[in-house]
């Protein structure tokens, strides 16, 4: 979409930069990159992460790595501040609870809450749930997006100037930020969604103020349903989602660009919402809406959904691009980490199953344990390789959503809301404890070429970069000679490799928490499936 008053750029005139770019631009050597010992993806080659860095935040546990350097896959843990979810789900369930709240607390601070404390912060997040005067009409109702992540975004950025202190980085002021971000983005979502779908859905909008009492997750039901109504089960099965998701180890996508960003002592508004962009990508925040869809592609083409030979071989054509969207990848299986086995896929998985039968949504639950069951071994007959895969997060939560009549325009941007406890929690702890900007490097690919390029058509096309004659490479420690442009210091470095910065690699190592008293954490394997590690 172009406004009428903004000159855009004619097809012909972007073919031709495009084709200016492909022309002077090689694609990247996979093979060079490991000549030169670049971490691709930020892995080391065996899959684990690059360590960078260590957290008491959370630990994602997926395998076992024996002295040999070998891989034990084993049932995977996710651990909030030594604590594991199952615990956390299990407490839920013992006394029908909220737990959200609670794990937010842990999270920040380091402990579950006591009565007293957990009382007193469910009314704080209550309080804050409005949003400053002038905000909504502002930032939501005058701007609508049809893309509910860059809303929220924004959202998150124009808060900044809502914020006398925005730019304070001390540790009371940004916990102070932090928990009014927690309970301002419910809010913000909800309202972004329903501009939404009043500007580009052209359908009727509602604005519902917050509810005194009401947890996050009965909160977030009461202000997008037009009724305002919602069962118990409901609000506690979107609860154990907030909680799933809350958090998972520093080195998944969004956390670590919310570390880096952190890292460089830039304000709290301007992390978190770099966060919110990182999630949005389809590899990480939006695979869940790719497993509904590829759910509904099989049930159409399936005849028989239950004959699991029929339900195998179709996965067979999936993972050989013979049907589906052509990725091979069958959305909601495999993970970064987890080997034999994920959590918070298996806390879903068995909360989901009574809301499914009872409101009619058995035959796509059903589907979704099949694919369980039968895509590992799929993957093995067709790999012929060693990893192990088992669904992931992402398998059963869109499904949940669905259950629960939520728009898929909202299945990401929950994904946020439950993952802001954790980004708060990972830039606490890189603002008070690691306290050095995270640098790493980039190798230079083709730099041979470009003195040609510089001598060979800056004369002709006007670039005048104070050479005459190609320059004459020094030796390593010999000095440089004088560059006008920075093209040339690509052609001052040709042919002197080790002027060169060495290749990077970085990804969030942890170590067990200390509640645990264990040694190193288990890092992340590389599943070769669908979902990356969220």
């Amino acid at each position: 979409m172009y406004y009428p008053d903004v000159p855009a750029l004619e097809p012909d005139e972007l073919n031709l930069l495009c084709n200016e770019y492909m022309e002077h631009n090689a694609t990247l050597d996979p093979h060079l990159a490991d000549q030169m010992g670049v971490k691709r993806g930020l892995r080391n080659l065996d899959g684990t992460g690059v360590l960078a860095g260590i957290t008491n935040v959370s630990n994602v546990i997926g395998y076992d790595k024996k002295p040999d350097g070998t891989i034990a896959p084993i049932p995977g843990r996710l651990v909030y501040r030594g604590i594991d979810i199952d615990t956390l789900a299990a407490e839920a369930d013992a006394h029908d609870r909220f737990m959200f709240e609670e794990v937010i607390w842990l999270l920040l601070f380091g402990s579950l809450p006591t009565q007293e404390q957990y009382a007193k912060f469910r009314k704080l997040l209550e309080h804050h749930r409005e949003l400053p005067q002038g905000f909504a009409d502002d930032m939501i109702l005058n701007s609508p997006s049809p893309n509910l992540m860059n809303k929220m975004a924004r959202s998150v950025l124009a808060m900044y100037s809502y914020d006398e202190h925005a730019e304070d980085n001390s540790l009371p002021n940004i916990l102070r930020q932090s928990i009014n971000l927690i309970a301002e983005l419910p809010t913000m979502m909800v309202n972004a969604y329903q501009i939404k779908r009043r500007v580009y859905d052209r359908s009727s909008m509602y604005f519902h103020l917050p509810t005194e009492g009401q947890s996050t997750a009965e909160h977030i039901l009461s202000t997008y349903r037009a009724d305002q109504k919602f069962t118990h089960e409901e609000a506690r099965l979107l609860d154990l989602c907030l909680l799933v998701h809350a958090d998972h180890g520093g080195g998944n996508c969004s956390t670590f660009t919310c570390r880096v960003l952190s890292s460089s002592g830039t304000d709290t508004y301007a992390a978190i919402s770099s966060a919110i962009g990182a999630l949005k990508g389809p590899k990480h925040g939006g695979a869940n809406l790719k497993v509904m869809h590829q759910l509904d592609y099989i049930l159409e083409n399936v005849e028989d959904p239950t004959n699991d030979d029929e339900v195998r071989e179709f996965l067979r054509k999936i993972i050989r691009k013979e049907r589906g969207d052509g990725s091979g990848l069958i959305y909601g299986m495999g993970h970064a980490v987890y080997t034999l086995s994920d959590p918070r896929a298996q806390i879903l998985k068995t909360h989901a199953k009574s809301l499914a039968y009872k409101n009619g949504y058995d035959e796509e639950y059903e589907m979704l344990c099949s694919i369980e069951r039968l895509a590992p071994q799929v993957f093995a007959e067709e790999k012929h390789g060693p990893k192990k895969v088992c669904a992931n997060v992402d398998l059963f939560s869109g499904l949940i959503y669905r259950m629960l009549g939520i728009s898929e325009d909202l299945f990401t941007p929950l994904f946020a809301i439950a993952r802001v406890p954790g980004w708060c929690a990972h830039r606490v702890e890189e603002v008070e404890f690691a306290n050095r900007i995270i640098r790493p490097a980039l190798g230079l690919q083709r730099h041979a070429q470009f003195l040609k390029q510089l001598h060979g058509r800056g004369r002709r096309e006007g670039v005048q970069a104070g050479i005459q004659e190609p320059p004459v490479m020094p030796h390593v420690g010999q000095k440089l000679p004088h560059v006008a442009v920075a093209g040339d210091v690509a052609a001052a470095l040709a042919g002197n490799e080790q002027l060169l910065p060495r290749a990077f690699g970085v990804v969030l190592q942890h170590r067990h928490c200390q509640a645990l008293g264990a040694g190193r954490a288990r890092r992340h394997q590389a599943c070769g499936a669908a979902a990356d590690d969220q």
